[in-house]
């Protein structure tokens, strides 16, 4: 962080909420049967009347979207309603073919939840709601051109409280959050194919105004980002943008503003609307979603053991640090966390399986099998006593004074020497041995 963002923090404080849209891993669209597999697929190849909003096509909801948003909230500890509707979200912009947005909005499928942070915070999330995306938009001179293909797919919208006060932990919680659609299989969430997008809602407020628990009367919501750098860069971008005004005595605008990754400065799009402003009202064409408590409590009882709970199974379990049980998990994923519970039952200690797993890039690819087979070759001892004579001998020719101090009473020599006998031995003399004979060959 710059001595100006700094400067600045210590007069005014930061007020953010995280909006975070994720395309869940379905094979159709949202409302109707068009494959979801549009990546680098030849432009409005991939449609059909329902997607592109012509008049008497009839959405039909895609229960695999549905039941997936609900697995997402409940790995959150969010409450899975037994009651939600569809609404429609008026709006006029060239990505939207009908005039409205099929979204969710007094009713979503999820509601209040949370996620403790590596820090001990805890992010507070309002809601869940699933919804249809936009097409895609190209702008190239004075013309638009628009690709309806993304038009209709799924897309899970969470909503935080304005809950963060610090750029560090918006990041920790995307990444988590990230960690846990893949896990889950909800999400392939790569950023790249716009599979899992942020949008910061930003102000700031004076310290006095944190005190009071008053916050701003505006929030600027900075779209469609697609990586956490990004999103640190934008935020920190904001900060100083709002705050350059506000000394001046001049007023932040609410808006919804874009991010140019070139100058690395926020733009202006469009005013941000309140909700009345989209004209909210219930979708006549698809009826009110009603779910038994058994079935949501089979979606809770079907989650696996999340991330979070595999760092501290693998702490207690196997008496290895946090830091490295968190990394196991966080950084090489579940693929190494398996191998490395596999290795661990071949009897070989969990200390050195973890050390070797994060450290040692020619044990990282291995099998387990294999691993198993080179951890025993390479840690094989030396106990046969003609083979290590020769070696204590020459230790013993080389290093005089070391022998002399031993012969004296310093009995810390014989570890010196001890030493180097296992340096020449690369390790995999056996102690007890080496040290049997040294004190035979030293007279």
């Amino acid at each position: 962080m710059s001595k100006e963002l700094k400067d600045i923090l210590k007069e005014y404080s930061l007020v953010l909420g995280l909006e975070v849209h994720m395309q869940p891993k379905t094979e159709n669209k949202m409302f109707c049967g068009c494959s979801a597999d549009i990546w680098k697929k030849e432009p409005n190849s991939n449609t059909c009347p329902v997607c592109l909003g012509l008049p008497g096509a009839l959405p039909v909801p895609n229960f695999e979207a549905v039941e997936k948003t609900q697995l997402l909230g409940a790995a959150l500890g969010c409450n899975l309603n037994n009651e939600s509707k569809f609404d429609r979200k008026h709006y006029f912009y060239p990505d939207l073919p009908k005039g409205y947005q099929i979204s969710q909005y007094k009713q979503p499928l999820v509601s209040e939840g949370e996620l403790k942070l590596d820090s001990g915070n805890v992010v507070k999330i309002e809601r869940i709601h699933l919804e249809e995306d936009a097409a895609k938009s190209f702008h190239e001179k004075d013309e638009t051109l628009i690709d309806f293909n993304k038009g209709g797919m799924p897309l899970m919208e969470l909503v935080t409280f304005p809950c963060f006060n610090n750029v560090e932990d918006a990041v920790e919680f995307t990444k988590k959050l990230q960690q846990l659609l893949r896990h889950l299989n909800i999400s392939e969430a790569d950023m790249e194919k716009g599979q899992m997008r942020l949008e910061p809602n930003i102000s700031i407020r004076t310290k006095q105004d944190e005190k009071d628990n008053i916050l701003p009367d505006y929030k600027v919501e900075v779209k469609n980002i697609n990586s956490f750098r990004f999103m640190e860069k934008v935020i920190n971008y904001e900060i100083k943008r709002q705050y350059d005004l506000l000394s001046q005595g001049k007023k932040v605008q609410q808006e919804n503003r874009g991010y140019n990754e070139k100058t690395g400065k926020t733009y202006s799009q469009r005013s941000k609307e309140e909700a009345h402003d989209y004209r909210y009202f219930p979708e006549p064409d698809i009826p009110l979603m009603t779910f038994e408590n058994e079935y949501l409590e089979g979606i809770i009882n079907s989650l696996p053991e999340l991330p979070m709970q595999t760092i501290n199974r693998l702490q207690n379990e196997y008496g290895i640090s946090h830091e490295k049980s968190k990394t196991l998990v966080d950084s090489y994923g579940y693929d190494m966390v398996y191998k490395f519970e596999a290795i661990v039952k071949q009897k070989i200690e969990a200390d050195k399986v973890i050390n070797l797993l994060l450290n040692k890039k020619e044990y990282q690819d291995l099998s387990v099998q294999e691993f198993v087979v080179k951890f025993k070759k390479d840690n094989e001892q030396i106990t046969d006593t003609n083979e290590l004579q020769g070696i204590v001998e020459k230790v013993i020719e080389s290093n005089e004074k070391a022998v002399n101090d031993y012969k004296n009473g310093k009995e810390e020599s014989i570890k010196f020497l001890l030493g180097m006998v296992m340096r020449e031995t690369k390790g995999k003399a056996n102690h007890a041995v080496v040290l049997e004979l040294l004190q035979n060959s030293i007279k």
